[in-house]
């Protein structure tokens, strides 16, 4: 297939922090163009980057005859239009999560690339973290058994600080349930299925943010059913004093079942705790080497900090997919599938009853 050009569109933190790097890592790759509406953020990924095109416009961007592929990583309300528009021009497209501002967005972005036959992904990092994989190894081996319980706890101290376009509900659509409980919710449909039914609430506690206003959620919580007929529960706060951020604050998933039960935090990426029916309780295991590098990826394991380097691997993923001609492991439906459930999170928490998801 020969040099792969990309286009970064929404050049911010996460972009030099996860996109960038995975990149770098792939031969026969090049960043071709860079694209933000803020003409300082486009400067420096330009010269980060060494791109040879820059605009503040995407339109300008998607269109380019030299341009096979597009990751973007902009505000949530841009995402569909982006997305529609290098779809529409034939472009790969690898797009952060939410995947959209609602789930007939999101499917309308997943129909549209499956038409096209363009490889498609939604950015659910936390899929490439090694102990998450082994765990999802094991319970496709029928270790957990039957699932009885899924729940999740995600909590971190961002105290009042001003976040930006993401406490602004136009821009953002939700607050902690797009931007941290959508992870959480994928790692729901990653280990257990689908959702049957489910009942949530959000909470604004901080309608102020270092002076700006925020309309946005900075705590929510499902209660759901899951078709399989085990349960969940998803916890997730911005606002959990004394938590830290990142990998430093609870990332906790557990799961229990018929002859199983793990326990899976981020913090702890080469390890699970795991205990059988009957036993002692819950001890750690180890994570098989197999299991710390993505399948196809170049990445040494031990170079950097291996809690922030297995993000490198989704746009690794992403460029074999391409070029081998296959979906890619985390599709655009994974992604309308997540906003589906944050759909009814909304919902639920408007009419305070528990909501089907079809």
């Amino acid at each position: 297939m020969g040099t792969l050009n990309f286009a970064i569109i929404g050049c911010g933190g996460i972009t030099l922090q996860n996109h960038l790097p995975g990149l770098a890592l792939c031969p026969d790759v090049r960043v071709r163009a860079v694209c933000d509406a803020h003409p300082a953020t486009l400067e420096r990924a330009r010269q980060e980057t060494g791109a040879t095109v820059a605009s503040t416009d995407y339109r300008e961007i998607v269109t380019r005859d030299d341009i096979q592929a597009i990751i973007i990583a902009t505000p949530n309300v841009t995402h569909a239009p982006i997305a529609l528009a290098a779809i529409g021009a034939g472009k790969h497209v690898l797009c952060e999560k939410p995947l959209a501002l609602n789930r007939a967005d999101a499917e309308r972005m997943a129909e549209a690339a499956e038409r096209a036959g363009v490889c498609n992904m939604t950015a659910f990092t936390y899929r490439f973290v090694p102990a998450m994989r082994y765990l999802h190894h094991l319970v496709g081996r029928g270790d957990l058994g039957t699932p009885y319980h899924y729940r999740s706890c995600r909590l971190q101290d961002w105290g009042t600080r001003n976040l930006g376009w993401r406490q602004r509900k136009e821009l953002a659509g939700t607050g902690e349930l797009g931007d941290m409980l959508s992870h959480r919710i994928d790692f729901a449909h990653h280990l257990i299925g689908p959702m049957r039914r489910m009942v949530a609430n959000v909470k604004n506690l901080t309608p102020i943010r270092d002076g700006a206003p925020n309309d946005t959620d900075d705590w929510v919580a499902i209660l759901a059913e899951f078709q399989s007929g085990a349960t969940g529960v998803l916890e997730s706060s911005k606002l959990a004093s004394g938590r830290n951020e990142s990998w430093r604050s609870l990332d906790y998933v557990e799961i229990n079942g018929s002859e199983a039960s793990f326990e899976f935090t981020t913090g702890r990426w080469n390890q699970l705790i795991a205990g059988k029916l009957g036993g002692p309780g819950l001890a750690p295991i180890e994570v098989p080497r197999e299991f710390w590098v993505w399948p196809g990826s170049p990445r040494d394991p031990g170079v950097g900090d291996p809690l922030v380097s297995f993000r490198y691997d989704q746009a690794v993923e992403f460029v074999n997919a391409i070029r081998e001609r296959r979906p890619s492991a985390v599709t655009f439906r994974e992604g309308a599938r997540a906003q589906a459930v944050m759909d009814a999170a909304l919902e639920s928490a408007a009419s305070g009853r528990w909501v089907d998801l079809g």
